[in-house]
């Protein structure tokens, strides 16, 4: 596959960009879903397969305890708790989260203290509010606080377009989440937490002598599921976040909107089977090959080489001739000393309409900050650059 690099310096930013063409020219089969909101990735490039209002706002409904359970899971990986640790059922929980309470439950009894390696099945497996509720409480004292606590916890994991206000997805005005957000969450229990995630796949789960069916409907289907979360409010409809992997390939999807419980299995299953089914996989760059180049201010050198630390790969439609289009984006130029493994970049490939992925960049050498004649030379530079992008900036907006 024949590789084409150019650079220029745009506004504040520099780019780099390269395209890649495939020369075959049948059309990949186009895959339609009735899901308002979906996406599906590959976990192991992050290429995505499939995307349809995936950055839309919507109520995450039960999906929100993957949330929930990042939270705990993130508290055991800090010792902070431990499977042993006991949680109390308060009234709250027992009246809000319980059966009465209209929703799904463990059917936990009031003012018990379950241990947390079961509330995990109840809040996994059976879906139960109760039990989400009790562990907010447990760890945040409120639920109002853990709500808190959640969208902080996922601003840190880069879920920035997610606001929570609850444990268990209860409505809540404020309480939004976008499909890519949902499946950048769901990879990030999967590969921080690979123990704890196994819960995820366990069918069943019995309690207070009550055993309940895991909810999500891939699981009893042949095509490799082991996690996460389905999710249903009146006013988001029926919604699920799955994963599956087949012959050693994860794929994440996440689908919301649906009218019924049916059609979030069927639409859900169809999305997963056209993924591994449609796309071939393609590797651009080998892991430390020089992807492009950055301009650098101020050092012993002009420029750094932009290297990626693992494979870039692609999944790509089989048969299709869609262009294939790549970009080194940074802030630059880059200001010397540069450290050489420092991320100063990240490489965004796009396929048609589809940002495929987006992967970091690192610097490939390091820079050292130049002579005081080299730094002057290059702060005229940059003056006399700044003053052409400021008046064409000027021409721009009387044209």
């Amino acid at each position: 596959m024949g590789r084409n690099v150019r650079s220029g310096v745009v506004l504040a930013t520099a780019l780099v960009a390269l395209s890649l063409a495939d020369a075959r020219g049948a059309r990949a089969q186009v895959f339609q879903t009735a899901a308002p909101h979906a996406i599906l990735i590959d976990a192991d490039s992050g290429s995505v397969l499939f995307e349809k209002g995936a950055d839309d706002p919507f109520s995450p409904a039960s999906m929100a305890k993957l949330m929930t359970t990042e939270i705990v899971f993130n508290e055991i990986r800090q010792g902070r708790l431990t499977m042993d640790s006991e949680f109390q059922i308060t009234e709250d929980a027992w009246r809000r989260g319980g059966a009465g309470g209209g929703g799904s439950s463990m059917f936990a009894q009031l003012n018990s203290r379950i241990k947390l390696s079961d509330l995990l099945r109840g809040l996994i497996v059976q879906s139960g509010n109760d039990a989400a509720i009790a562990i907010g409480e447990g760890i945040a004292g409120s639920e109002e606080n853990f709500g808190r606590m959640m969208t902080a916890r996922a601003k840190e994991i880069g879920l920035t377009r997610s606001t929570f206000r609850n444990a268990t997805g209860y409505s809540a005005p404020d309480q939004k989440v976008t499909a890519r957000d949902l499946a950048k969450l769901a990879l990030h229990l999967i590969e921080t937490y690979p123990d704890l995630y196994k819960i995820f796949a366990e069918r069943e789960f019995t309690w207070n002598k009550i055993k309940q069916q895991n909810r999500n409907p891939l699981l009893t289907l042949d095509i490799g599921a082991d996690g996460l979360k389905t999710g249903y409010l009146e006013e988001s409809g029926y919604g699920l976040t799955g994963s599956a992997v087949q012959n050693g390939q994860r794929l994440i999807m996440v689908v919301s909107g649906l009218k019924t419980a049916r059609d979030r299995a069927s639409e859900s299953r169809k999305l997963v089977e056209w993924g591994f089914r449609a796309f071939e996989p393609r590797q651009i760059f080998a892991a430390g090959e020089t992807v492009a180049e950055a301009s650098v201010y101020g050092g012993t050198q002009g420029s750094v080489p932009l290297v990626a630390k693992k494979p870039v790969r692609v999944l790509l439609p089989r048969g299709s001739g869609d262009r294939i289009t790549a970009r080194a984006v940074y802030q630059g130029p880059l200001v010397a000393p540069v450290e050489q493994g420092r991320e100063v970049a990240r490489l965004r490939i796009t396929r048609g309409d589809t940002q495929a992925l987006d992967q970091p960049l690192y610097a490939g050498d390091a820079v050292e900050a130049g002579s005081i004649p080299q730094r002057a030379l290059d702060a005229t530079w940059e003056v006399g650059t700044g003053l052409f992008r400021k008046a064409f900036e000027k021409a721009g907006a009387k044209s």
